[in-house]
């Protein structure tokens, strides 16, 4: 691979081209995926853009596994996953997506070998080259078949939204928003910047991350609870008013019967 590579001018592994893997047994094509690095160069990769960057990005992958995993729909998602088109050199985009396929973990993806490509891919941008995103990947991702790619610039807070036209499109046209919302047809969510975080809707729903999720099971254990102590408590006190009622009609029957000792006649 290495030597295939080299041949056409890259210092970095290539998957090989289509005419390449119809060429080669199985066996072969097993041992390129195998052989196939599943990790990045340094010289490959952006420059680390800290906490803004990892905090959106693990963001939206939480929100989107959660989602699709109550909804029990077979979606596979990654971060950072090195991507082999055939023939091109590999990359690896802050959040990829691919509908219908197992979601078992991968340390790469080999789109021959997968028998098919990315789906939908999410960038997030913090600093550094916004040409990267804003330009380059919007050409190479529409030139590579890649239906949706969606690009949320957190350093000023917008969303970019790209989808191709046709299945044959090899050029984006841009999503035009919806009173704030950007759809997306791939994952049949809408995607929102509100208050400074990337947001997806499902309808009227919002996706909630973890955290979030967790906090909302908590207050609503909470609710459960509060009502549980107050229908407690109520018993109880109902159960006090009925000892006191029992208790005080056995006081007035006492009485009563000690009113009517006194009030029979004398025996002869």
């Amino acid at each position: 691979m290495a030597q295939r590579a080299q041949e056409r001018g890259d210092a970095f592994p290539r998957a090989p081209t289509r005419e390449e893997w119809e060429a080669m047994s199985e066996a072969e094509r097993a041992r390129v995926v195998e052989e196939l690095p599943g990790e990045v160069t340094w010289d490959e990769m952006a420059m680390p853009e800290g906490d803004l960057h990892s905090q959106a990005k693990l963001g939206a992958l939480d929100a989107l596994r959660g989602y699709f995993s109550r909804q029990k729909r077979r979606v596979y998602l990654g971060t950072e996953l090195p991507v082999y088109y055939p023939g091109e050199r590999r990359f690896a985009p802050d959040l990829l997506a691919v509908l219908d396929v197992e979601t078992h973990p991968r340390n790469k993806w080999v789109v021959s070998h997968e028998g098919k490509g990315l789906e939908w891919v999410l960038e997030v941008h913090v600093g550094g080259d916004r040409k990267k995103d804003a330009e380059y990947n919007v050409e190479r991702y529409a030139r590579l078949g890649i239906p949706e790619y969606f690009i949320y610039d957190r350093a000023r807070q917008r969303l970019l939204a790209y989808r191709l036209p046709s299945p044959e499109a090899r050029e984006y046209e841009p999503i035009p928003p919806e009173q704030g919302r950007y759809r997306s047809e791939v994952l049949g969510l809408e995607l929102q910047i509100e208050q400074e975080r990337l947001r997806f809707w499902a309808g009227h729903a919002l996706l909630l991350e973890s955290d979030e999720f967790i906090a909302r099971l908590e207050r609503m254990m909470e609710g459960v609870q509060q009502r549980a102590d107050e229908e407690a408590r109520l018993r109880e006190e109902e159960s006090r008013r009925r000892e006191e009622a029992e208790r005080r009609l056995a006081e007035l029957q006492a009485e009563l019967e000690r009113l009517r000792r006194r009030e029979a006649p004398l025996p002869e």
